[in-house]
């Protein structure tokens, strides 16, 4: 099977995008991607037999919708064309789109007309996530054409993957039949995310880590807030965040306002492969999302990763987290509150046994909620989609 990947991200720092392609790969299909380029990256290369083309530079610090829409508008030109050339030169069989943006599926067209067929993966729910970005109203008119927008593309798709369950429940009421749609998770990659990869050895130090975008939906200011109120209370913890995104200069002058510059350190995200060691050595993982119409429905993929590294994990009350997760798996705080995530820190870090009990219940969780169980789902989602005419099996 020849399948090309198009998505508008880094491809060595989006998991999910990764998992398919090298999947597939493995089992000895052709896949191509097509993604973001950093600026030291090579404008196309080999990795673990994926053929990655890397052909838009992107910066995260889009600060208006206008640019933010006319970076992806440049990608979604820049993916058809050489869609459209690749087709012609050796026709692919399944175009897998990664959305945000939903649009971006329509550089699928001429594949498509000849025969190609096409996913649609939502990732991230296109309306509200505009809503929690740029502040708008979901009264807006922007909203409502973005809903448009959202329906016509999973309209082109002939399948489109979802998220999670209660995305699901959103998109099958406004945008896509159920027949026509499956639910997966962002599972871990086991074959990264294990417990054996921890290193460091006792050093006096309690390492708090946040890995991920830095987004106002992810709360990360709430989690420099709570560390400020124990910082007194836990003099051998610190905090570090990996990552990039739109607030990273509001959360860097807030750690220099709380005067936390020697024990909060921003920085800079890494690969997938990179941060999982990263991870594995944290003693606690901090997952303080907002509880926002976006941020409380967006399943964040780093509370299965530390899971299944053996780290315990601190997470905020949201909607999403609630439905997945309980109190044995996870350590709960009230979400938005920095003094309650304040008190479950230093519960975390006074009380070994709650970190243990929790690591354990994790560790026998993650055994069923990982890729490698869950894969086969997939290849016979994409197998029967190019096989049976379009017709997928439930």
């Amino acid at each position: 099977m020849r399948v090309c990947m198009v998505a508008y991200t880094f491809y060595e720092y989006d998991n999910r995008v990764m998992r398919y392609a090298e999947a597939l790969a493995t089992r000895g299909d052709h896949v191509d991607v097509l993604a973001l380029r950093r600026n030291n990256d090579a404008p196309a290369g080999t990795i673990n037999g994926v053929r990655v083309h890397r052909i838009q530079s992107r910066e995260l610090n889009e600060r208006g919708k206008l640019s933010y829409l006319t970076r992806m508008l440049r990608f979604l030109a820049r993916s058809s064309w050489l869609l459209a050339k690749e087709h012609v030169r050796q026709p692919y069989d399944l175009i897998h789109v990664h959305s945000v943006p939903d649009f971006e599926v329509f550089a699928a067209l001429f594949p498509k007309l000849r025969g190609a067929k096409v996913i649609l993966d939502i990732h991230d729910i296109v309306p509200e996530f505009y809503v929690s970005k740029f502040g708008v109203s979901k009264d807006s008119f922007s909203f409502k054409v973005l809903k448009s927008v959202e329906r016509w593309s999973a309209a082109f798709s002939d399948h489109v993957i979802i998220a999670n369950h209660l995305w699901e429940k959103v998109l099958t009421a406004r945008a896509v039949k159920p027949a026509k749609c499956s639910t997966y998770l962002n599972y871990p990659d086991n074959s990264l995310f294990h417990a054996d990869l921890r290193t460091r050895n006792n050093d006096g130090r309690f390492i708090m880590i946040y890995p991920g975008t830095l987004n106002w939906h992810q709360g990360v200011d709430i989690a420099i807030k709570a560390f400020d109120l124990v910082k007194d209370d836990a003099p051998g913890a610190e905090f570090h965040i990996y990552g990039n995104g739109g607030i990273k200069q509001q959360l860097s002058r807030l750690i220099d306002e709380r005067g936390l510059h020697n024990r909060v350190k921003i920085l800079e995200g890494r690969p997938i492969k990179e941060i999982a060691g990263i991870m594995a050595n944290a003693d606690i993982g901090i997952v303080p999302k907002r509880n926002d119409p976006f941020g409380g429905e967006a399943f964040s993929t780093k509370i299965f990763e530390f899971m299944a590294l053996g780290v315990p994990v601190i997470v905020a009350d949201t909607k999403i987290d609630k439905y997945y997760f309980n109190d044995s798996l996870v350590k709960f705080f009230k979400a938005g509150d920095e003094a309650d995530l304040a008190r479950c820190i230093l519960t975390m870090i006074n009380d070994r046994r709650a970190r243990e009990s929790r690591i354990k219940n994790s560790l026998q969780y993650i055994q069923t909620m990982n890729w490698s169980t869950r894969k086969q789902e997939y290849f016979d989602l994409v197998d029967n989609l190019v096989n049976n005419n379009g017709k997928t099996a439930h």
